[in-house]
């Protein structure tokens, strides 16, 4: 009996705790009740609309900046130290590949040059040399074993020949350049640089009258097509986005795809970096032009809704919207799929005819976070 007595009191002194609590309770669901008559409710401004079932996709809108891919990206440097006499494009300009960029007078071109007509005279000495002991050879006048060290030297010859000439590809010089200088031995101090591939200018490095020394950049070429866009995405809102999917920039008219969604997230902007590429367009997309994107996002998981995007507040790593009931308000925790500015498309524990807050957000966010202490 005396037990009886002692559970039946401490089941009063629970229910007593709770009623005076200052906590509010908390539903199964994760919904915080925030109880308020309609007195409050006006004087706090709190005015309340409907939801409005959607498919169960949405529009997420980033911003974007253009940028090149950078296997299209190309830096021409100086092949060697001397002097910038003149570079022959402007920024902006479109150039074909072997195009001259700019003009390069050069000391070090000289003495390549000479040490290759050096290489190319040893190299003939050595073949005629080698034709002769071979002759010698055939009609037994000389042993073999000197045609042996005989073609040892020509093959060394050569190789020093082709070494020199590899110099020379490499200082800019082109092949037909290389084969006019061995025919007619005459050495050029000044070297025409020119376009590895096809492009517009981005940028000129050098001026006129420098002097650079060897691997200096003179110029930045890209090739705009296709091109990238890299989007910022908000953490959170990655999820529902897939390799391949639509992205459109409704600014300059331009559809692309998404290619690639980062992993990391930049501490800053709270962001997760993604590439979209796009085809080149009449409506030309610039390297370092800003603009938003429009990413279709959605698919399977429950009911959508769409609300003004002011209805959803975030609080401790959650978002929430705030439903009209008779008591006042219930705080519903939500998942954001898509936002725009002015909507937002949401899935969380609503129902068709339920309203929800518009205006006076703030004091209910008030209340929640007061409660939630």
């Amino acid at each position: 009996m005396a037990l009886k007595m002692l559970l039946v009191l401490l089941v009063a002194h629970l229910w007593l705790g709770l009623a005076h609590a200052e906590v509010p309770l908390q539903t199964p669901s994760g919904e915080v009740l925030i109880t308020l008559s309609d007195e409050q409710i006006r004087a706090a401004g709190i005015d309340s609309g409907p939801i409005e079932r959607e498919v169960e996709t949405g529009e997420l809108v980033v911003p974007g900046v253009v940028t090149v891919p950078p296997t299209q990206l190309h830096v021409v440097a100086a092949p060697a130290a001397g002097l910038v006499e003149a570079l022959l494009v402007a920024p902006d300009e479109e150039v074909s590949a072997g195009a001259p960029i700019a003009k390069l007078k050069s000391s070090e071109l000289v003495e390549a040059q000479r040490a290759f007509l050096h290489a190319d005279s040893d190299a003939a000495l050595a073949e005629e040399k080698l034709r002769r002991d071979e002759q010698l050879l055939k009609e037994r006048i000389i042993a073999e074993r000197r045609v042996i060290v005989t073609r040892a030297e020509a093959t060394q010859a050569r190789s020093a020949l082709e070494e020199r000439r590899q110099l020379l590809a490499l200082a800019g010089m082109t092949d037909e350049e290389i084969e006019t200088l061995r025919r007619h031995r005459k050495l050029a101090s000044a070297l025409l640089v020119r376009a590895p591939m096809a492009g517009v200018i981005l940028q000129r490095h050098g001026t006129a009258g420098e002097r650079v020394p060897a691997s200096a950049p003179l110029v930045t070429i890209a090739r705009l097509d296709p091109i990238w866009v890299n989007l910022q995405i908000p953490v959170g809102r990655e999820a529902p986005l897939q390799l391949g999917q639509s992205v459109t920039l409704s600014g300059v008219g331009a559809q692309g795809r998404l290619i690639r969604v980062g992993r990391t997230v930049d501490a800053a902007t709270q962001s997760i970096a993604a590439v979209a590429e796009f085809q080149a367009t009449k409506n030309l997309l610039r390297p370092g032009q800003a603009l938003q994107a429009m990413l279709r996002v959605g698919g399977p998981g429950g009911a959508q809704w769409r609300v003004k995007a002011d209805s959803v507040v975030a609080h401790r790593d959650q978002h929430f919207v705030f439903a009209r009931d008779a008591s006042g308000f219930r705080a519903i925790p939500v998942v954001v799929v898509a936002e725009t500015p002015q909507y937002a498309s949401i899935r969380g524990a609503l129902k068709s005819g339920d309203r929800i807050a518009t205006h006076g957000i703030l004091t209910l966010l008030a209340e929640l976070a007061a409660k939630d202490k």
